[in-house]
């Protein structure tokens, strides 16, 4: 499979997945005043794709992910970290913004330029490697052949 593009790997992937359930990916939309008074942050639906590892793929586009997590109803917590904190807040402002109570989130998610990486060059966790598609399944981590890493993923549902 080394004359496999990105494009063609992925929208392998994409038929494999299709009837699957997909997750939803929020964005962060700034609080507006209503009559003087102001209102609390919302996370709103944006996209739907399937969540495969390090990827999103949308029925027409390519994400990296970002920050995961599950819409929750606010309410008054201890934390022993402020990191716990503005996690509690994002997962409140997705409840307020439409997410189902417990539904996955998606954040700070990055789109993926396939035709570029279909060119030879790199895009998000995309890269080509001696003609080869690869991904970085981790920030610390090595790359490896986007297809054996599809297939692992798909293996697993």
């Amino acid at each position: 499979m080394t004359d496999a593009t990105a494009s063609t790997l992925l929208a392998t992937a994409r038929e494999r997945l299709r009837g699957a359930p997909q997750e939803r990916l929020g964005e962060a939309v700034a609080p507006r005043r209503v009559f003087g008074l102001g209102r609390a942050a919302r996370v709103v639906p944006v996209h739907e794709a399937w969540h495969v590892g390090v990827l999103l793929l949308s029925d027409d586009a390519a994400f990296a992910t970002g920050e995961i997590l599950r819409a929750q109803s606010e309410a008054i917590r201890g934390f022993t970290a402020e990191s716990q904190r503005a996690r509690a807040e994002l997962a409140a402002a997705a409840r307020r913004g439409g997410f189902g109570e417990g539904e996955v989130v998606h954040l700070a998610w990055q789109p993926l330029d396939i035709p570029l990486v279909d060119r030879g060059g790199t895009s998000g966790p995309l890269s080509v490697v001696g003609g080869v598609v690869h991904v970085r399944w981790s920030a610390a981590g090595g790359t490896r052949p986007l297809a054996d890493y599809l297939a692992e993923q798909l293996s697993l549902r």
